[in-house]
């Protein structure tokens, strides 16, 4: 993209408005601000020329200032109110300590309207500027703006984001496609993390697809962005356009996750019977390797592991793992503690004072990477059985999947 073409046609510059939709209220509330540019009667996005870091900074500023201006002007004219999605690199935005962004939006917005602010950042923070920014930030805080972070790729950087306490994580679902499903919900897990420590809400751009939507409702998703919702544009819309839309797709996703749940519960309750009438006998084993290899046999298309742990994590049992057709023990795992796992000591509380047994949610296998589950129960007060189950058996339960 030409920034000399750019800058000498500054009145080709024009602000696009993408909305935003809201989870819980099921409507527009708000709408990020996108740079366009008018050539040969199209409108290309300004996207590559604010990203490219050998056009020089103050071009790249007086670009992003001027298209401000005109975005809100639009939005003063529009008078409804929503929450302004302001995009800016953090590097740009200290170049000044952020004093012409924010005498910008004191010039068009009343001084109780900062509210509606949400400064946008990527998280191309210069290790320089961090400290800077954390004080411009909490300056801006201080008028009630918001505070969004986009692009959170990079793991390394998640520590330094929560330092700034933004209100608002962006996640992107085009990187679900790109990434492929396991290794995204690893990158998801820990945004959903830091999102509940710092108290921020989640919302998923690039949203193309009815799956997509329902992948962002159902990890948590507050707000909602993207071409299957609504694609950028000159005009604002009506803010309940989609209402009938959301709740459709809502009470669907609804019926959808309490049929997998309810499927959930009932192997639960099919496991904890059937484990529970297997133990009644058990006293006839003279060890709980005996036990366990009568129990594999008759559990052999449901697990490939079974062990049993004490209270405290040690584990009191070798391993029975099925493995190339039949059945092995692993005596090398005798005495091996567990209880630095994650929900380990939570569960065996559980099962402890509820005398019922617990199938966990899916996960990946430390020793094979598959994805499992994990259903434990209480042999008595001190011991408990677990089994792991397989990827095939959970492929042909899809409910568990």
């Amino acid at each position: 993209m030409d920034a000399d073409n750019i800058l000498a046609n500054l009145d080709r510059v024009v602000p696009f408005f993408q909305p935003i939709f809201s989870a819980d209220q099921h409507q527009v509330i708000g709408y990020e601000i996108l740079g366009r540019f008018e050539e040969n009667s199209e409108y290309k996005s300004l996207g590559p020329f604010f990203q490219d870091v050998t056009i020089p900074e103050e071009y790249r500023i007086e670009v992003d200032n001027y298209l401000l201006e005109v975005a809100l002007e639009r939005i003063k004219d529009y008078g409804e109110e929503f929450l302004i999605f302001i995009n800016r690199d953090p590097n740009l935005l200290m170049f000044d300590h952020g004093e012409q962004f924010m005498e910008t939006l004191k010039q068009h917005l009343e001084l109780d309207e900062l509210s509606r602010v949400v400064l946008e950042l990527s998280d191309t923070i210069d290790i320089d500027n961090f400290e800077p920014l954390q004080h411009v930030l909490a300056y801006y805080k201080t008028y009630g703006i918001k505070v969004a972070f986009d692009h959170l790729g990079d793991h390394s950087q998640l520590d330094k984001i929560a330092q700034l306490s933004p209100n608002i994580l962006k996640v992107n679902v085009e990187q679900m496609r790109i990434s492929g499903g396991d290794a995204y919900q690893v990158v998801l897990f820990s945004l959903s993390m830091l999102a509940r420590k710092i108290g921020a809400s989640l919302l998923f751009e690039n949203i193309e697809t009815e799956y997509q939507l329902r992948f962002a409702w159902k990890n948590g998703g507050r707000y909602y962005q993207g071409y299957f919702l609504s694609k950028p544009d000159l005009l604002f819309i009506d803010k309940h356009k989609l209402r009938e839309k959301f709740q459709q797709e809502c009470q669907n996703f609804i019926s959808y996750e309490t049929k997998k749940l309810e499927a959930v519960y009932e192997k639960t309750q099919r496991f904890n019977e059937e484990i529970n009438m297997f133990l009644k006998v058990q006293k006839r084993y003279e060890s709980h390797e005996e036990m366990l290899k009568v129990l594999a046999d008759k559990l052999e298309k449901v697990c490939f592991r079974l062990y049993v742990c004490d209270d405290q994590g040690y584990q009191t049992s070798p391993n029975i793992l099925y493995k190339d057709g039949e059945w092995l023990i692993q005596k090398s795992y005798l005495n091996s503690n567990w209880s630095w796992r994650p929900y380990f000591l939570e569960n065996i509380i559980k099962m402890r004072n509820e005398k019922t047994g617990i199938l966990s949610d899916l996960y990946s296998d430390i020793e094979t990477g598959e994805t499992i589950r994990t259903f434990s129960y209480p042999i008595n007060n001190k011991e408990y059985v677990f089994l792991d189950l397989s990827y095939s058996y959970l492929y042909e339960n899809d409910a568990l999947l």
